[in-house]
């Protein structure tokens, strides 16, 4: 899965986790809230994975182009 793909499902569920946090503080359940802040932590790793994928593939094109360069 690509970097975008990574932030766009990471973000997706992070408002998930929120609204489900939400729906259980309203309802009173504890276990919906838990289950929300469990899944908005799982968009926030996504994310971050995301962003990492993207450094290295900047990382890697940024080589590459200066390796084509000293040819």
């Amino acid at each position: 899965m690509g970097s975008t793909m990574d932030k766009v499902k990471g973000k997706a569920n992070e408002l998930a986790g929120k609204g489900k946090q939400g729906l259980g503080e309203a309802t009173g359940s504890d276990k919906l809230q838990g289950e929300g802040v469990m899944q908005e932590a799982k968009g926030h790793g996504q994310q971050a994975l995301g962003d990492a994928k993207e450094a290295v593939k900047d990382t890697a094109d940024k080589a590459a182009g200066a390796a084509h360069k000293n040819l």
